[in-house]
């Protein structure tokens, strides 16, 4: 696609952060709308060019279109991002998801239908019971809060395009991980290593298998879906297709952390913990889209970040 206005919504957020970044170094000009105050430098530096903190609503959608002009494409990202926090407050993580893409989808409707709309889902829309690669097709069965409320923001999308013709494209993302991400699985470890636990123990068995993607490669895919996915109501996987284990992830950080240290696993899987979520990724490789980071050089270059940011262990 040539230049365009994109707004991105949860651009503040750490995949938000990394796809501005991206695009803006591909020629497009963005905008951004989202939780957090962001100065002026900081958001440029990231490719932001205008920030409006705030909730996902109809008046700063109206604001930030008056100031800048209407965009061509719509990222959404806005919404929960974590299991955990969805099963403690279902009810913020339900307003953060669902509300958020209600009111963008009616702003759209109703200001800029001509917008194009690329909402990002996850993984968690498949549930649990599922064995191997998983298409498109496979059919959500959420079985934590945060699936469910991901699998309600892709029926409001449904329903809008059906309905109102507006041009829906629905990405759904895997185990997305890499630089300035400040949780999930690898910061927690990182961050208990670097307090010089000698034997760490992790929750579950450690087999659980999971199909993870740099965040640099992510925003890749989300920019190719953008400029080669024109069909509206289409969903697509971002995934590569390979599994591998939360214990050879953990071997990994080890490995790349240079120091003595081991990693055991209590047995304890989390409520709404599926133990595979492996992407059948074929619809995104067969319009010619190839991953480039493998899964052991983006965790070592994770690891060589965080310890960076937080000092070398002595």
């Amino acid at each position: 696609m040539s230049e365009s206005l994109v707004w991105i919504t949860g651009a503040r957020g750490f995949i938000g952060r990394h796809l501005s970044r991206y695009l803006a170094a591909t020629g497009h000009r963005v905008s951004g709308l989202g939780h957090g105050l962001w100065a002026h430098g900081d958001a440029r530096a990231w490719g932001v060019e205008n920030w409006i903190n705030g909730d996902i609503h109809s008046s700063n959608l109206q604001a930030l279109a008056r100031q800048h002009g209407s965009p061509q494409v719509i990222f959404h990202l806005a919404g929960g991002s974590s299991v955990g926090v969805a099963l403690a407050q279902p009810r913020e993580d339900f307003f953060r998801t669902v509300v958020s893409t209600v009111e963008l989808l009616e702003w759209i409707r109703l200001e800029s239908p001509s917008t194009r709309i690329i909402v990002v889902s996850s993984a968690a829309v498949y549930g649990t019971g599922k064995e191997g690669a998983l298409a498109e097709d496979a059919g959500a069965a959420p079985c934590s809060p945060y699936g469910f409320h991901k699998s309600m923001m892709e029926q409001l999308c449904h329903s809008y395009t059906m309905s109102y013709e507006l041009n829906t494209t629905i990405v759904r993302l895997f185990s997305v991980y890499g630089a300035h991400l400040k949780k999930q699985l690898l910061w927690d470890l990182c961050t208990r290593l670097a307090t010089s636990e000698d034997a760490v123990a992790l929750g579950g068995t450690g087999e659980e298998l999971r199909d993870w993607t740099d965040v640099r490669d992510v925003v890749r895919a989300l920019g190719f879906v953008m400029d080669t996915l024109a069909t509206s109501g289409t969903v697509v996987n971002a995934a590569t297709g390979i599994p591998t284990s939360v214990r050879t992830i953990s071997e990994l950080v080890v490995n790349a952390w240079n120091a003595p240290r081991t990693v055991s696993f209590n047995g304890k899987s989390r409520a709404g913990d599926p133990r595979s979520l492996v992407a059948d990724c074929r619809r995104l490789q067969m319009l010619g889209f190839k991953w480039q980071i493998p899964v052991a050089r983006g965790v070592g270059e994770y690891v060589d970040w965080f310890l960076r940011q937080n000092g070398r262990p002595s």
